[in-house]
């Protein structure tokens, strides 16, 4: 069996999230947003103790993330399979899972750099391809999916290095339903999202 969310990693350690508190982040513009996390991110990695980071992240991470639509997609298959108690389980245990999957690698990314090459629009959201560099090792492209809410953009999906965040998550916890049944996958998101 694959690893779950080993994917997810790379985007939350390029991609900082910190309170409110810190600086507000333009989320208007699909710029704005993309910039504004990346600043934060690099903030947080440098300035705060891993555990200090952590607490920044999550605030974040709901703020400026489709948590509870990304989590939807990823299950959409099972629906109709699921009980209305395994969906409530699911829902309470996923935040909790991508947060802190994302926010124990960001102290891998703190000197890395964003390079925003071209915005395109797409429907209500846009398109926001970028290029991350560290130091040591090769660029690697980033595609960032923007929605508009009634919020502002949030991030829905993300495609690192040609695959795409979504569909390999989804991929993952599919093979977890598939051979161990969804409670299962519940019971490892409640495990590693402490």
């Amino acid at each position: 069996m694959k690893k779950v969310a080993p994917f997810f990693a790379l985007p939350i350690a390029l991609v900082s999230f910190a309170t409110p508190a810190c600086a507000a982040i333009d989320n208007q513009t699909p710029t704005g947003l993309i910039n504004g996390l990346i600043a934060e991110a690099l903030s947080v990695a440098q300035n705060n103790d891993k555990v200090h980071a952590h607490q920044k992240l999550k605030a974040l991470l709901a703020q400026y993330f489709q948590v509870d639509e990304i989590g939807e997609s990823l299950v959409r298959r099972w629906k109709s399979q699921i009980t209305p108690e395994q969906l409530t389980a699911y829902k309470a245990a996923l935040p909790n899972f991508i947060i802190n999957t994302y926010a124990n690698r960001i102290s891998d990314y703190s000197s890395a750099k964003l390079k925003i090459i071209r915005i395109i629009p797409a429907g209500d959201g846009a398109a926001v391809l970028s290029q991350v560099t560290k130091s040591g090792s090769d660029p690697v492209n980033v595609i960032w999916t923007l929605e508009r809410t009634s919020q502002g953009y949030k991030v829905s999906n993300m495609t690192v290095g040609g695959i795409n965040l979504l569909i390999t998550q989804r991929a993952d916890f599919d093979s977890v339903v598939e051979h161990k049944g969804f409670d299962s996958l519940i019971k490892m998101l409640q495990a590693r999202a402490s």
